[in-house]
């Protein structure tokens, strides 16, 4: 059974807590009429000036105000353009010319929020954090929306600041942005209320690229498909809060699918405590801990067709002794597992770990240091179907538990190729133990071996 460190839970809902507790700073600001030259543009706050020292706040926020007062879009003209604290109200409709747009975050806070912004709109922009964004306040985002419905934001470029666009208690779309350099984590939903969150690219995060929490446990319903993420660190520490590609905590039935996720510290996906979670279809490569992770106190888990290449173990589904439970493993293709020998008890080099009131059927399994399937872990084992599974050099092909204590399991019609020390064997907190179990009569009504097929080396 993995054993995470004692403080990640406690540390999660610290980092909810505080968040929580952040003052809903109202900002925005507002762009130039595109009908106006956009070096003379006017408002009610001043003149608009691109690529100006001067803080341009007012002027923006003028310029937002009156769209929706008119109930025109917002065109934010090519440009450079200081602001803090733009305020976004319900309905506008904000675009701009890409890249060549850009809100340059002149305060510590965030440069555009939107509280009870109900069907606002941002498109094609960019925003920046400054040299100072978030650096006095850890917990501003460059961009925040707060108790919004049916927000869009679409083709965004999102550089810098502590967390890059936060959604809390929202609904609606974040899609084809890149979001990139944040310190802490590039997109953060919280206590959604139906997001979808599709076709974007995060990447080079100090901590996490895309979060999905909730306050307490419920349903969230968030879909976090066919985004591209890379280079997420670990920067805050930790064991395992951080680090992560994409991180559910909480929340239930969210969707994770058709993700590629590359290069993340610890997990690729890491599900905590979020039940009737969904990972398929996704591709994680060059993984530092768990690809693939559903743990504590979870019921329900699928996790099918995805694809691992290079990780310390490829999935993990664990925490049964905190109620975690239910589950379908099935039609993975995992490789290169490696074993963290620099580690002093959790060294890892397994293809898939599962625990309880599970199948694990249909995967295919190459190169597992330690072992393709580990199942249970001491006395935490239960009801458990491990079948029609293809185990290709592993050290071991499957271990199985061999505590007393431990509820039942099947192991049939598995082919294991290649494994050097036995091809299925008990085992005590993932130390092989007694023979190969393969061909062997045994009185042990916990663990029924049927119809495997063993080639090449074994034992």
């Amino acid at each position: 059974m993995s054993q995470p460190g004692p403080n990640r839970r406690t540390l999660l809902s610290r980092s909810i807590a505080t968040l929580i507790g952040a003052p809903a700073i109202a900002v925005l600001g507002t762009a130039a009429d595109a009908r106006e030259p956009a070096r003379s543009a006017r408002t009610a706050g001043g003149p608009l000036l691109p690529d100006s020292d001067r803080d341009q706040t007012a002027a923006l926020q003028a310029a937002l105000d009156r769209a929706v007062l008119d109930g025109r879009p917002m065109l934010l003209p090519p440009g450079r353009f200081r602001a803090s604290g733009l305020h976004l109200r319900a309905g506008l409709r904000m675009s701009g010319a890409g890249s060549r747009s850009v809100i340059v975050a002149s305060g510590s806070g965030p440069a555009l929020v939107g509280e009870g912004a109900h069907e606002v709109q941002l498109r094609d922009f960019r925003v920046e954090g400054g040299a100072h964004h978030a650096v006095t306040d850890p917990r501003a985002a460059l961009l925040e929306l707060r108790g919004a419905r049916d927000v869009v934001v679409e083709g965004l470029i999102v550089v810098g600041g502590n967390t890059g666009l936060l959604l809390k208690d929202c609904s609606g779309r974040v899609s084809t942005s890149l979001i990139s350099g944040c310190r802490h984590t590039g997109l953060f939903s919280l206590d959604g209320a139906g997001v979808d969150i599709a076709g974007n690219t995060v990447r080079d995060c100090g901590d996490n690229g895309i979060l999905v929490w909730r306050s307490v446990s419920g349903a969230d319903g968030t879909r976090v498909t066919n985004n591209r993420i890379s280079g997420i660190a670990a920067s805050s520490g930790g064991s395992g809060q951080n680090g992560n590609g994409i991180n559910v905590f909480r929340a239930d039935a969210v969707m994770v699918s058709g993700n590629r996720i590359t290069d993340a510290a610890y997990s690729a996906v890491r599900a905590n405590a979020s039940s009737n979670i969904s990972i398929i279809g996704n591709t994680a490569e060059r993984i530092g801990e768990v690809a693939l992770y559903a743990e504590f106190g979870f019921q329900g888990a699928l996790i099918a067709n995805n694809i691992v290449d290079g990780a310390a173990t490829g999935i993990s589904v664990t925490n049964f002794n905190e109620g975690g439970r239910l589950a379908v493993i099935q039609g993975n293709l995992i490789r290169n597992l490696h074993r963290r020998e620099y580690e002093a008890v959790d060294r890892r080099g397994e293809g898939i770990t599962v625990e309880a009131d599970a199948a694990v059927s249909g995967n295919t399994i190459e190169g597992a240091a330690t072992a393709g399937i580990v199942i249970g872990w001491g006395r935490y084992m239960r009801d458990m179907a491990v079948t029609s599974n293809v185990v290709r050099t592993a050290r071991v092909g499957i271990m199985v538990t061999s505590d007393a204590a431990a509820g039942h399991c099947l192991i049939a019609q598995n082919l294991i190729s290649g494994a050097q020390d036995g091809a299925i064997r008990k085992m005590a907190h993932g130390r092989p133990v007694g023979p190969d179990l393969i061909g062997l009569a045994t009185s042990d009504s916990r663990i029924l071996v049927r119809e495997n097929v063993v080639t090449g080396a074994s034992g």
